[in-house]
């Protein structure tokens, strides 16, 4: 790449192509576990660092590393990771950061698979963990410790879609102490809408299955951060401590994925707008919440760091029980009933029993995950249809 800065559409094409000795416009995919050396010499020096080079896909593969650097150009930084999941992106992190005798300051809403590993898993190790509403950065203040080492949240949260002042909270946390690591979860934004890293964190984190894939076929994930932290996590968190290293037929998907992230970005975020503005006159749904809606709390923070718009994203709470929820979904014939997002297919979920159903009733209060509350990610369909799928459900409920 020639060093003008390209616009995001031209990065998400052309940056991490390499020229193919054979003249492949598409960069093949390197299915080897291996690499051959010239000499015994130069394997040496590449175990040594002394010599750049490929050496046993766990450490790197050319495949993986197009997308690694697609993705770090995509978000501001100098340097990405990919992972084999976005658990796999989020706990080779976390252990990279922490040691036993450290504090964790986490948001109180977050994906359940992360509050599990907060909440129990990692604490068994020494770690202590405490969870706050960031929703008031005030509260950030008042967690942190002389032990803290991380802050982590996910902004907009999952699935309460509340926004967390990302300039707001890091400043605070670099304030007390500049070596705290502010880990932000970008996943229900994808690079093309928010940018962390301009906003102040240190680091951010994908589930790349998502939006960042787009298309519903890979379990894959990325860190992206500066290049020393990235490259301690590839030899630390990844290389020994999880091993979820991308497959580079994955990587060769997510590349494909990544030629159209803005044009599909574009139209999951106007396609939810659509649907949020009917869902939110609809006398079935007591509240929308959809950072893009101007009545929602947050909103002025949303518009502020989501530059490019407002997500495919949602949750609706209804005024209904959670065996009526249940019965009015099982009813949907165009939406999906299925865990996930960012696909081409709008998906539906019921967080309290699925996604979240990791947290105790206590918790779900506590983080305001009702069992009425449905969310919702609104695919690349025609709106019209998705609305009228919705409409004639949400009637039975009236």
């Amino acid at each position: 790449m020639a060093k003008k800065e390209y616009g995001f559409a031209t990065k998400q094409i052309h940056v991490g192509k390499h020229k193919e000795s054979n003249g492949a416009l598409t960069t093949p995919i390197y299915q080897t576990s291996t690499f051959e050396f010239d000499s015994v010499e130069q394997g040496a020096a590449r175990f040594a660092g002394q010599e750049n080079g490929y050496i046993y896909t766990r450490l790197g593969n050319p495949s993986v590393t197009q997308v690694e650097e697609k993705v770090a150009a995509l978000e501001g930084g100098e340097a990405a990771m990919g992972t084999a999941a976005g658990m796999g992106a989020i706990s080779s992190t976390l252990w990279t950061c922490l040691k036993a005798g450290d504090e964790v300051v986490a948001s109180d809403t977050l994906y359940g698979c992360t509050f599990a590993l907060l909440n129990t898993d990692i604490q068994e190790f020494g770690v202590k963990v405490n969870f706050v509403d960031m929703g008031d950065p005030e509260n950030v203040r008042k967690a942190l410790t002389d032990k803290t080492a991380v802050v982590y949240f996910e902004t907009p949260c999952n699935p309460t879609l509340k926004v967390i002042d990302i300039e707001a909270v890091a400043k605070l946390a670099h304030d007390f102490n500049p070596a705290i690591k502010v880990i932000v979860d970008n996943t229900f934004n994808s690079p093309y809408i928010q940018n962390p890293l301009k906003w102040g964190a240190d680091i951010v984190v994908h589930s790349a299955t998502k939006y960042i894939n787009g298309h519903g076929d890979v379990i894959a994930g990325f860190v992206i951060s500066d290049a020393e932290f990235i490259q301690n996590l590839k030899m630390t968190g990844l290389k020994n401590m999880t091993g979820a290293v991308m497959s580079p037929f994955d990587a060769f998907l997510i590349a494909r994925g990544l030629k159209t992230l803005d044009i599909r970005m574009q139209r999951h975020s106007a396609n939810a707008m659509k649907v949020a503005e009917f869902l939110h006159d609809h006398p079935a749904v007591e509240k929308v919440y959809y950072p893009g809606l101007p009545d929602f709390e947050g909103h002025e923070i949303a518009a502020k760091q989501m530059e490019r718009g407002f997500g495919g994203m949602m949750s609706i709470e209804l005024k209904a029980s959670r065996e009526e929820v249940a019965a009015a979904l099982n009813k949907l014939q165009l939406c999906t009933l299925a865990v996930s997002l960012g696909d081409a297919e709008t998906l539906i979920e019921h967080p309290a029993s699925m996604t979240h159903s990791t947290y105790t009733k206590e918790e779900l209060e506590a983080s305001g995950i009702s069992e009425g509350l449905v969310r919702i990610s609104v695919g690349l369909e025609d709106p019209e249809d998705v609305i009228d799928d919705l409409k004639t459900v949400l009637d039975t409920l009236v």
